[in-house]
């Protein structure tokens, strides 16, 4: 037998043996990317949201003459949530605001947004989310637009039916906003730092867009989607310098917006800076729901 045929098989099975590591290589890396995408997207409302866990003080105790009210939501949770009256001598608008902040805290953090909306004449309602300070149930996108539902048959009850309510949420609740316009459009939207939607704001930190998505499969929160077929006014605001919302995103969503009314960049906010509970959103309010009183 010649040197040639003796090392050709040889050859070979070196070649199969490369193979079947590099095979079982790739599988073993594929088997556990699914193992850890299945993992996090059992626990996908954990990685979402980051709920305050301490029991809110009484609404009054934070904002005079606010009240504690109890929202009952279509799946049958009762949450707490806060009305706020307008300020006494404010102007008179006969106009309410419904405000679902973001995805971690809690009410009493948005104090002072709600106080410069009541002294400028507005009821608020700020949403108080399932599992959240002491509420029952888990966050999730189908719960929290449950939640907001729940806030404006609340403010309906209270005589601000939707085309009398301007609709604001800070961040994720700018997906929650957008989702409950989609079922009862208000007089207007205001969103602040919005998103394209959730997936994509994952994508970001962890550039699998794929696997993002799979992993966010219940809290997808299309903002840009729902603004680009929503008629209502909105009014976008963002920060050139937010670190957790891409600024392009929130751009994008303005460009996209059917109706926009307003696009306001402030320049080197962040996102969670104090200008954000403060006379920048209050007055943004204004100006969209001005058209909508008359």
């Amino acid at each position: 037998m010649s040197p040639q045929v003796v090392r050709r098989p040889r050859c070979i099975c070196r070649r199969r043996v490369v193979r079947v590591v590099v095979i079982g290589s790739v599988v073993v890396v594929v088997v556990a990317a699914v193992g850890v995408g299945l993992a996090a997207r059992a626990l996908q409302h954990r990685l979402a949201y980051f709920p305050s866990s301490q029991r809110l003080p009484p609404a009054a105790s934070v904002l005079p003459g606010a009240q504690d009210v109890t929202l009952t939501t279509s799946d049958g949770l009762s949450l707490v949530a806060w009305f706020v009256p307008p300020s006494p001598g404010a102007p008179v608008r006969d106009q309410a605001v419904l405000f679902a902040h973001g995805n971690a805290g809690a009410l009493s953090g948005r104090a002072p947004l709600a106080a410069g909306l009541a002294d400028r004449g507005f009821a608020v309602l700020m949403l108080g989310y399932r599992g959240f300070s002491q509420n029952p149930g888990t966050p999730s996108q189908d719960g929290l637009v449950r939640d907001a539902l729940a806030g404006q048959q609340e403010l309906a009850a209270r005589g601000f039916s939707a085309d009398r309510t301007i609709y604001l949420g800070e961040s994720i609740g700018t997906g929650v906003v957008t989702s409950l316009a989609a079922q009862v459009p208000p007089a207007g939207l205001v969103l602040r730092s919005p998103f394209t939607s959730l997936p994509d704001v994952g994508a970001t930190v962890f550039p699998i867009k794929p696997l993002v998505r799979f992993v966010l499969n219940r809290n997808t929160y299309p903002v840009e989607a729902q603004v680009a077929a929503s008629p209502v006014p909105t009014t976008v605001l963002h920060g050139t310098d937010d670190e957790v919302v891409p600024t392009s995103q929130s751009i994008a969503v303005a460009a996209a917006a059917q109706n926009l009314f307003e696009e306001v960049a402030v320049e080197d906010a962040g996102h969670n800076d104090a200008l954000w509970m403060g006379p920048t959103v209050a007055d943004a309010v204004v100006r969209i729901a001005d058209p909508a009183a008359s």
